[in-house]
């Protein structure tokens, strides 16, 4: 579990309030009310197609809004209020506001023509202005943490997808980011390489940094999640502790859900 107790986790509160989002016709978020708060680790559950991943790309401002407010820290994401308005951003002033929300994604999204410590130092200098020695000490610092310091030089060609993906982690971490989101980060990789992901997604949530993680890792959101977000249709169904949720789940489509997901040991 992660430390979303401790008084110093101050930084991080993700408020999510009457979100509505649609693809053409299709409404893919339906009214979603939901509340992270500073150092909390949140699983985001539910079958393909309900809005898991949009929903997170809301956050950060990958998908726009079509109705509804998401505040990081009393930040309003992505809009600004002009009279009674919602007005878009500027591109410059989202990206902004994404050095705040770091993002780890299904398939990593390295830079091919970078190295691996060339990935990490990139947004912090171009983006964030800081100081080129002072980045890539950190960056060094990281590859240490996520277990890659002797790949600091190495391209992604080079690297499997588990390393790929951890640099892709050091990578978002790199920002000092307020929150860090993870959509599904061990779909792409073969089984083998799924526990060296999960074990640097396990120490981060020691560290008191607010993380969003949509998975289908039902037993990585039992045992790392503080709370647990069940979806379905576009819909926030249930949500509780993984005691709860996993334990004795309240609503039809949660239990018949975690029924087909859960190995048969486990079964409700």
């Amino acid at each position: 579990m992660s430390t979303a107790a401790t008084p110093y986790a101050t930084r991080g509160l993700v408020d999510i309030r009457n979100v509505h989002k649609s693809f053409g016709p299709h409404e893919v978020l339906k009214s979603i009310n939901l509340t992270i708060n500073p150092g909390e680790v949140v699983a985001i559950l539910g079958p393909s197609g309900s809005g898991k991943s949009t929903l997170l790309r809301t956050i950060n401002h990958l998908e726009k809004l079509d109705g509804g407010t998401i505040r990081v820290d009393d930040e309003l994401m992505g809009y600004k209020v002009r009279g009674h308005r919602l007005h878009e951003l500027r591109e410059h002033e989202v990206l902004r506001q994404r050095t705040h929300v770091g993002m780890v994604f299904q398939n990593f999204n390295l830079f091919p023509h970078l190295s691996a410590l060339d990935n990490i130092i990139e947004a912090p200098i171009h983006a964030q202005g800081r100081n080129r020695a002072e980045v890539t000490e950190k960056a060094l610092e990281l590859l240490r943490r996520v277990g890659l310091a002797e790949k600091a030089d190495a391209y992604p060609r080079q690297l499997s997808g588990g390393q790929q993906q951890r640099v892709a982690i050091a990578r978002a971490l790199a920002l000092n980011p307020k929150v860090v989101l993870f959509d599904e980060p061990t779909s792409a990789l073969d089984p083998e390489l799924v526990g060296e992901v999960l074990d640097v997604i396990r120490g981060l949530a020691k560290d008191g940094t607010t993380l969003v993680i949509v998975t289908h890792e039902m037993g990585f959101a039992r045992d790392v999640a503080d709370r647990v977000v069940f979806m379905d249709d576009g819909h926030v169904i249930e949500q509780g502790t993984p005691a709860e949720i996993f334990g004795s789940p309240q609503h039809r489509r949660t239990k018949e859900f975690l029924s087909k997901v859960i190995e048969p040991a486990f079964h409700l």
